[in-house]
């Protein structure tokens, strides 16, 4: 070591309280799409229980069914499919997807949402401006109330519900793939047209 080495590596030492190294081994792991070791209903119930922290929503529903109406909602079923299976209003699964920032592009796509967040007059005035019922103004207005609360937090729970779920998806599909691509290259070439 020449001198300006050992002077490097004594400041070092003094700044790590004598440590001699920092640094921590290393494991050989194998690649994975998965980076949580928690199951995913686990991470699903994680996600629901810091929502319903974080925001106090009120929902008839548990964090069971929330789980349901989340992975419904990424399994494209529609509100009223998901009401009958939890035998509750379609209203209650609404309000409990938008409560888990979960808005659909068919929500609101009518009316501009960032025109109607910023208006201040009564739903019976918008409604006649834009041809529409008090009801659907309503609706809108609590679309855009989730949108914003959903910006606010950086998207982080829909992005957390899109790497739990929407991953989920395409683990499956991926992993399929493999092994049908697998099995062809396998049987390439074998005869399949056998008498026996």
């Amino acid at each position: 070591m020449n001198e300006k080495t050992e002077e490097l590596r004594d400041i070092f030492t003094d700044v790590t309280d004598g440590e001699d190294t920092i640094t921590e081994s290393q494991e050989d792991t194998r690649g994975s799409l998965e980076r949580d070791e928690r199951s995913d209903e686990e991470r699903l119930r994680s996600v629901v229980q810091q929502m319903r922290e974080r925001y106090a929503f009120e929902t008839p529903l548990s964090d069971d069914e929330l789980i349901t109406v989340a992975r419904g909602f990424y399994d494209d079923r529609t509100d009223a499919d998901l009401a009958a299976e939890l035998a509750v209003h379609e209203d209650v699964i609404f309000d409990a997807r938008l409560s888990l920032h979960l808005i659909d592009e068919d929500d609101a796509d009518e009316i501009d949402l960032a025109v109607i967040r910023d208006r201040e007059e009564d739903d019976a005035a918008l409604a006649a401006e834009y041809d529409v019922s008090e009801s659907q103004i309503r609706r809108h207005r609590r679309v855009a109330e989730a949108q914003t609360q959903s910006r606010t937090a950086n998207d982080r729970y829909r992005d957390e519900f899109d790497s739990i779920l929407a991953d989920a998806d395409i683990t499956e599909r991926m992993t399929t793939d493999v092994r049908e691509d697998g099995l062809e290259d396998a049987t390439e070439g074998m005869e399949t047209d056998v008498d026996f």
